[in-house]
């Protein structure tokens, strides 16, 4: 049998809705990793105290 390649293909950059995913760059002991970016869902506001009556 044939051993597996030391090397991992160069993935691009892979882009959806609300996530950006990236390859990261090989550790020591050759293992390659994703970093994933998340957009915000939502907005969020300060609380405010509501007028009282």
């Amino acid at each position: 049998m044939s051993e597996q390649k030391k090397e991992r293909p160069k993935v691009p950059e892979g882009k959806a809705r609300y996530v950006v995913t990236r390859q990261m760059k090989p550790n020591e002991k050759g293992f390659v990793g994703y970093e994933t970016v998340w957009e915000p869902f939502q907005k969020e506001v300060e609380y405010q105290t509501p007028k009282r009556p």
